[in-house]
């Protein structure tokens, strides 16, 4: 056994009496002392990872250890290792050990491209993305960042909205076009759950440096439902594996279910980084984008329904796409097993299994009358710029209800309002949402006033 050797087991014994054994068994049982020379020791580590993460959670154990056993004036230096069979690395400086300050290291042990699974959905691309005007940005963000990922504005880019309406589909669109322009790309989309699964048995099984290895590989890493990210671990080791791949000008695409603003137990450092790109909200279809995407469902299965019928599924499937493509596919099976054509009885009767029938569409005046009578306040008040409480509640159904008893968009609900942003009225309905969940008042009012639409 050399000198050095013997040093790094004494170093080993004092780890090991201030960690716990998986602490011990993840971080430091790989490194390997390469050399000691003019009071600087070299560890190797087997990726840059292992190095932030030592350096952020116990470089001040680590510096007193070998301070300690190999004198209190040695500096430490890391060599990440880059070919396993050659063993050339790349030798970084430890800022918490010295003035020095950290190198880039841009270089990993890399598997064949054919070797990776991109668990890509192939049935997702930008030609069955029907984009409405206000998702258009989503959509022409996520071409620009195909034709050069990592190298433009929108790194990451943050996919928002509610469920069903098309995040994982404009995200895996991405990953596909990145691989029908450049097929050596290394393209991975994953689930939030699936990634804690993985980062969970890593850590089990002592398999922590593959499991950063395999994740600083990818070229453009799709993570979706951002949202259950909820553990320290998993959100640690993602906040580097963010850091690694952002400086490499990998490409990063995050989908979640709300904005990063109402991102709950996710950590600030993680939230800034969200930030960082574009955030681009998905919002939920109307009738014109549900009806479009209907026909060009409809065209790629080679059927055809009269107008009528199209009309009538558009009007009342308004939750998500992903209704609406279930209820499509509900109306084709039922009419193959029945041996029936697809009319307008067999379209209420399926449709009245699946979804709420709503009443025939009224115009905003129609729901702006009701409020405005339930609230005895005059028409022209929901209208006005009056901040009144009374006032300001009034309006804000008033914008719910368009949204869900009319056929207008947001912008054009907006405008029978007094001429509001699409964003105003979308606000307004969050808040009408939100108090649904705890106020008994509201939930009385609106089915006070619902009832009164529907008659």
């Amino acid at each position: 056994m050399t000198d050095l050797t013997r040093s790094w087991h004494q170093c080993q014994e004092l780890l090991r009496d201030n960690l716990t054994a998986s602490a011990y068994q993840t971080w430091f049982a790989p490194v390997v002392p390469l050399h000691f020379e003019n009071n600087v020791l070299t560890l190797q580590v087997n990726s840059q990872f292992i190095v932030e993460y030592i350096e952020e959670n116990y470089i001040s154990l680590l510096s007193m250890v070998i301070r300690r056993v190999f004198g209190s004036s040695t500096q430490l230096e890391y060599r990440v290792l880059i070919d396993s069979v050659s063993g050339a690395g790349s030798t970084i400086p430890s800022p918490g050990s010295s003035q020095s300050k950290p190198m880039a290291v841009q270089n990993i042990v890399r598997e064949p491209r054919e070797a990776f699974e991109t668990q890509l959905n192939e049935m997702y691309t930008f030609d069955t993305f029907i984009a409405g005007e206000p998702n258009k940005l989503a959509r022409v963000a996520g071409m620009t960042i195909a034709k050069q990922p990592g190298y433009n504005a929108f790194n990451p880019l943050f996919i928002y909205g509610g469920s069903g309406v098309g995040k994982t589909h404009l995200a895996n669109a991405i990953g596909n076009q990145v691989l029908a322009n450049d097929p050596s790309k290394r393209v991975l989309y994953v689930t939030a759950n699936t990634f804690k699964l993985q980062y969970m048995a890593a850590t089990q099984e002592n398999r922590v440096p593959d499991f950063l290895n395999f994740y600083q590989q990818v070229d453009v890493l799709i993570v979706d439902d951002i949202q259950y990210f909820t553990s320290k671990g998993t959100q640690d080791t993602f906040f580097h594996i963010f850091n690694y791949l952002q400086q490499s000008h990998k490409q990063l695409i995050l989908t979640s279910d709300r904005s990063p603003l109402e991102l709950k137990d996710i950590e600030d450092r993680l939230l800034t980084r969200f930030k960082w790109g574009l955030s681009a909200e998905i919002l939920r279809p109307d009738y014109q984008l549900r009806r479009d995407i209907l026909c060009s469902k409809l065209h790629r299965d080679g059927v055809t329904l009269s107008d009528d019928i199209i009309d009538f599924i558009a009007a009342n499937v308004r939750d998500s796409i992903r209704d609406l493509e279930g209820v499509s596919a509900s109306l084709l099976a039922y009419s193959t097993l029945v041996n029936r054509e697809i009319d307008m009885p067999l379209a209420e009767s399926v449709l009245g299994r699946i979804v709420e029938i709503r009443p025939k569409s009224m115009s905003m005046s129609e729901v702006i009358e009701a409020v405005a009578t339930f609230f005895n306040i005059q028409d022209k008040s929901i209208c006005s710029q009056s901040r009144s409480h009374e006032v300001m509640m009034a309006r804000h159904l008033a914008s719910y209800l368009g949204k869900k008893f009319t056929e207008c968009s947001l912008s054009e609900i907006g405008a029978a309002l007094g001429g509001r942003t699409h964003a105003t009225v979308l606000h307004s309905v969050k808040i009408v949402e939100e108090q649904l969940d705890t106020d008994p008042v509201m939930r009385h009012r609106l089915a006070q006033l619902e009832a009164a639409l529907r008659h």
